[in-house]
């Protein structure tokens, strides 16, 4: 028995050598591989990600913007305040000087706003950002969660990017410091990640949301002119909603552009549904949808370009749509009913177009899709 044993022994330890010789480094390389490519194929990431001084231009990253938002050159330049977040406490009425949402509404004019190290927020009332504030998490892992969550009411020029927004719950009325300094009145809020209400000129880029009370995007009462991209979108029922009711005309000039995020797993819908408006879907990866994929009512115009469907080898394998369909793909026997025909054009201008990558190579450019894993020391 014993030279059976050492045999035995000895086979799983040169396996185990085999395998960590020859085999792993193989796996690192494919997946290094992969995220190189898919680097290179995405327009935003390659604008900054590729400069291993990023930290020490980190406005860089407002020139990189494509879709409807365009670029975000009102965010920096001459009067810019760089504020750090040192303090992850939250006073809804009285916010602190070091707390989030001292930068986000006390400050006047244009406001970068980081974070000192990694923290979880957990917001007593819900933020409200002011016009020209971006939001950068990177570099630390910061979280909200757990309570209240963010808001853009009738601002403009937003950036938020490379957030862990989850677990946010519905608020009842209530008071809160808002954009300039100035007490606003809220009544009950839905439980929303990030909730848009007469906003224009947003970004929202390299965030992971999941697991709230209600949606985690909301784009409603008229916003325009957003980019949504690089996010990370699952665990959650109602993912993104483009228009507040069938009532709302107002949203008949909303402008969105959702490019290079990943929707799953265990999303159910709304990817996004969208009313009245426009939608240019494009470029992004859905895993294993509960009950559809892109919805909507109210005759919007949807433009879905290069999407990669992966469904779920049980459950609901048809996304259907009244939309205009270009060019995507179909694994796992997902399929669509396509009603709608037309062009469906983007009519982009110079500073919000980006090419488009064939739906077949949608893996590679949404791995590094949600908050990117980058330390203080590292390239992201």
């Amino acid at each position: 028995m014993a030279p059976k044993c050492l045999n035995s022994i000895a086979m799983r330890l040169f396996l185990a050598l085999f395998i960590a010789i020859f085999i792993a480094p193989n796996l690192i390389l494919a997946k290094n591989t992969q995220e190189i490519r898919g680097l290179r194929m995405n327009a935003i990431d390659r604008c900054w990600r590729a400069n291993p001084n990023w930290r020490r231009n980190r406005q860089q990253l407002a020139r990189c913007a494509v879709g409807y938002s365009g670029k975000m050159t009102g965010n920096i330049g001459r009067g810019l305040v760089r504020y750090k977040v040192t303090d992850p406490s939250d006073n809804p009425v009285k916010p602190k000087p070091g707390t989030l949402r001292y930068g986000a509404t006390i400050i006047r004019g244009k406001v970068w706003i980081t974070f000192q190290r990694d923290m979880r927020i957990r917001l007593e009332k819900p933020l409200l950002i002011s016009s020209f504030t971006a939001i950068d998490g990177r570099g630390v892992s910061v979280s909200i969660a757990g309570n209240a969550c963010l808001r853009v009411f009738e601002a403009n020029n937003v950036i938020i990017h490379g957030l862990q927004i989850h677990h946010c719950r519905a608020q009842p009325a209530s008071s809160v410091m808002g954009p300039d300094g100035r007490i606003v009145n809220l009544g009950q809020v839905d439980g929303d990640a990030i909730r848009l209400i007469s906003a224009s000129k947003v970004w929202i880029d390299h965030n992971t949301l999941y697991q709230c009370q209600d949606g985690l995007l909301d784009v409603t009462r008229g916003s325009t002119d957003i980019t949504v991209s690089n996010n990370w979108f699952r665990d959650q029922d109602k993912v993104m909603l483009l228009g507040h009711d069938d009532g709302y005309l107002g949203d008949k000039n909303m402008k969105v552009t959702v490019v290079y995020n990943h929707f799953g797993p265990n999303c159910n819908q709304r990817m996004p549904r969208v009313r009245f408006g426009y939608a240019h879907v494009v470029n992004n990866l859905y895993q294993k949808w509960a009950q559809y994929a892109i919805g909507g009512s109210m005759n919007p115009s949807v433009k879905s370009e290069a999407n990669l469907f992966v469904a779920s080898k049980s459950g609901k394998k048809e996304k259907s749509w009244r939309f205009f369909s270009v060019r995507d793909a179909f694994e796992n026997g997902a399929s669509f009913i396509q009603t709608g025909f037309g062009g469906a054009k983007t009519n982009y201008n110079r500073q919000q177009s980006f090419p488009v990558v064939d739906a077949q190579s949608v893996r590679s450019l949404t791995r590094s899709a949600g908050v990117l894993r980058c330390t203080q020391k590292s390239r992201c």
